[in-house]
């Protein structure tokens, strides 16, 4: 890791919505928060939860691919770093048994969950792209809920897919919301 180890995930037993994402970005290192952010701002908004229901660890859980920031690439972060999801996933996620809902944030979450998760996945699905599982969101359903990264980076994406906001984020916030009730 180009800056140390700093594992930065949210955990409780008793977490009701599951966070996938990627890796935590250079802001959460240094803050040793998640989302702590521009994008946590945008989830955070996507969601329709306020910062402290996010950070009340009973509520949500967010268990990043890689736990720690991953570098500085050519067009933004390195990808996460596969040791994390290969050693410790599984294990994690089998202790987290009231989750309710995962929110499959950006490519490489979608792609481990997907693969690893679902039984009756063909390859036709394995191989979609992101925009592609973000608009089949249905299909994924009630266990998982893809979506890009809130990175402001993904502003282009977000502008030329207005139906995310329009459709996709109204049945995410009803969602969210009737599990925190």
């Amino acid at each position: 890791m180009p800056l140390g180890p700093n594992p930065i995930v949210q955990l409780d037993p008793k977490a009701r919505i599951l966070i996938a994402s990627q890796a935590p970005g250079s802001v959460a290192h240094n803050k040793s928060i998640p989302f702590m952010d521009k994008s946590g701002e945008r989830l955070r908004d996507w969601m329709g939860i306020s910062e402290q229901q996010f950070y009340n660890s009973e509520n949500v859980a967010i268990l990043p691919m890689g736990f720690c920031y991953p570098g500085k690439g050519q067009s933004g972060d390195l990808p996460p770093a596969k040791v994390c999801a290969d050693k410790w996933r599984v294990k994690v996620l089998s202790e987290l048994k009231n989750i309710q809902l995962t929110l499959l944030v950006g490519n490489f979450a979608q792609k481990w969950h997907l693969q690893h998760q679902l039984e009756k996945l063909s390859e036709n699905q394995l191989s979609k792209t992101l925009t592609q599982r973000v608009i089949c969101w249905h299909d994924y359903l009630p266990k998982y809920f893809p979506v890009p990264h809130p990175s402001p980076r993904n502003n282009i994406w977000l502008k030329r897919n207005t139906w995310f906001e329009a459709e996709l984020v109204p049945e995410l916030r009803k969602r969210v919301g009737n599990i925190l009730r």
